[in-house]
């Protein structure tokens, strides 16, 4: 592949993490952070203090704004990602949905066919005009040359919320589900695939650039699940955004499935495959690379220990997978205990290093 920048003279694509996604090879790879806007940040926690809770933080468009911006003007990075959670596609579809000092989300859990009847997405778009004014305030005050990034959970992921109430370790009762009772779930499937997918259309309405699509739990399903609960789901997601955005561009978050990446990174279509921090970047990940662009996928406990630990780390990613078409990102959200110089000496190393 040819080794271009964005700002050299001939480059398609003036932001990088769009370059990236359409395949070119940049000499210096783009950066930004999944959960960049967050705890670490003193900054954010004063925003955050403003808000009476978490939902309405997101549904405030001044304060979201404000944090979406925020590591943007501290570390310069190539992208702002909407700060917003995927958990307001069950509150719009009219499930109880709310965080809690300590615990975090906490749902009115579905229970069987009678809850599942009361999720309706005729209000989605109304109860979400929040969130794209927010991306609209966005796009406003942001670098023309930095990337506006849109998102969303993935339908399993979103979905092991809703039937669990809360984060689970295990997610053993929403597998259990799917074993059990395959045509509830794929009627559950089929109402947050076209919730997620108008979600990801207004995104990109409202100015979004690009969207990622967070499978958060996709590592947990066994093979016989992963086709049917995720694999499919985002195809068929891709699809229905494209009818309407055919040039839209789409990174998967596909987290912990391993070996299954290829099988996802093909027959989902999207532009871009995010790793995680488990997988070989030495081996799997230059072979997805082959494929197509890539993004990940430091350590974030390697970002929290900073120092040589960190250099060694970053040098390591960046030498397997800087020459091709790479987003330099995490393998999962930045934790509240990263020290900020510990993320300027990251955004440092990746500024300097060349192809």
């Amino acid at each position: 592949m040819t080794i271009s920048s964005p700002d050299q003279v001939g480059s398609k694509e003036a932001k990088k993490i769009l370059a990236v996604a359409r395949g070119e090879t940049l000499a210096s790879p783009p950066v930004w952070l999944m959960r960049q806007a967050g705890r670490y940040l003193p900054e954010y926690r004063e925003v955050r203090a403003k808000a009476k809770d978490f939902l309405d933080f997101c549904y405030t468009p001044e304060l979201a704004i404000e944090a979406t911006l925020q590591p943007v003007t501290r570390f310069g990075m190539d992208a702002a990602i909407l700060f917003s959670d995927i958990l307001v596609i069950p509150d719009a579809l009219g499930q109880r949905v709310r965080f809690l000092e300590g615990e975090g989300p906490v749902l009115d859990a579905l229970q069987g066919e009678a809850d599942l009847a009361k999720l309706n997405s005729d209000r989605l778009i109304d109860h979400l005009q929040p969130v794209y004014a927010a991306l609209k305030g966005v796009r406003e005050r942001l670098d023309p040359n930095r990337t506006l990034i849109g998102f969303a959970g993935a339908p399993w992921t979103v979905a092991t919320y809703m039937i669990e109430g809360r984060g689970s370790k295990d997610h053993a009762l929403a597998r259990l589900w799917a074993y059990e009772h395959p045509v509830r779930m794929a009627r559950l499937m089929d109402l947050l695939i076209e919730a997620i997918s108008t979600h990801l259309i207004g995104q990109l309405d409202a100015g979004a650039d690009i969207v990622q699509i967070f499978d958060s739990w996709a590592g947990v399903l066994p093979d016989s699940l992963l086709w049917f609960l995720s694999i499919e789901p985002t195809a068929r997601i891709v699809t229905r955004v494209r009818e309407q955005k055919p040039d839209a561009l789409i990174i998967g978050f596909p987290r912990a499935i391993g070996d299954r990446y290829p099988l996802y990174q093909r027959e989902t279509g999207v532009d871009v495959v995010g790793l995680d921090t488990s997988l070989s970047i030495s081996g799997l990940g230059r072979e997805l690379q082959k494929i197509g662009p890539v993004q990940g996928n430091l350590d974030p406990i390697a970002l929290l220990a900073g120092g040589d630990a960190l250099k060694r780390e970053v040098e390591t990613i960046l030498e397997a997978l800087g020459r091709g078409p790479f987003i330099f990102n995490l393998g999962h959200g930045i934790l509240k205990e990263t020290p900020i110089p510990h993320v300027e000496q990251l955004v440092e190393m990746i500024r300097a290093w060349r192809a």
